[in-house]
């Protein structure tokens, strides 16, 4: 992932990403750090973008298998987005991955996409996370695919113990708990 920083720093550099960190705390011995996702502010044509890529999707058979709403969808989708790219067009990670979506190349083969043409790097994106939403019924277990790929979800039946992808999985999960909190 673009944004993820795993692997440097301690093991909360990675979260900050997400906001202000507060004072971790000291409870019977266990070390407890509270995290405030912070909204990061997409471009109003990507924004409008996501949205409207979100919505060509909203009846792919992915969303019924994961028994997830509509509105739901959209904010997968986006929270998705910000944690893989920051909402960053031209976004290449560590491994290749590109794109807002960050799409490794191979994927964005088999989806038909040209990676670097962010329109297209949306659609991939959004395709795939609905396809993987189809084949594990899942919110958690279709972002965990999408992170370290299918074939780790189906050998690990579940979640990969890769740290990154536990992280992926988490801090989309809180981008998209701040966008249903700001749902009308």
């Amino acid at each position: 992932n673009y944004n993820d920083g795993v692997g440097v720093g301690s093991a909360s550099d990675g979260l900050r990403i997400l906001g202000e960190e507060r004072r971790t705390e000291r409870r019977e011995g266990v070390r407890v750090a509270a995290m405030i996702p912070r909204a990061l502010t997409p471009r109003p044509d990507i924004l409008a973008a996501i949205e409207e890529t979100g919505l060509r999707y909203a009846s792919h058979p992915g969303l019924r298998a994961a028994d997830i709403t509509v509105t739901d969808w959209l904010h997968l989708y986006r929270a998705n987005i910000e944690i893989e790219s920051a909402y960053n067009p031209h976004a290449v990670s560590h491994v290749g991955a590109v794109g807002l979506g960050q799409l490794m190349p191979d994927t964005a083969r088999a989806l038909a996409v040209d990676p670097h043409d962010w329109k297209q790097n949306l659609d991939g994106s959004a395709r795939y996370l609905a396809l993987m939403l189809a084949e594990f019924g899942d919110a958690r277990l279709a972002l965990a695919a999408y992170n370290a790929g299918p074939d780790a979800v189906r050998e690990h039946s579940g979640i990969p113990p890769f740290r990154e992808t536990q992280n992926h999985v988490q801090r989309v999960l809180a981008v998209f708990n701040r966008l249903e909190g700001a749902s009308p």
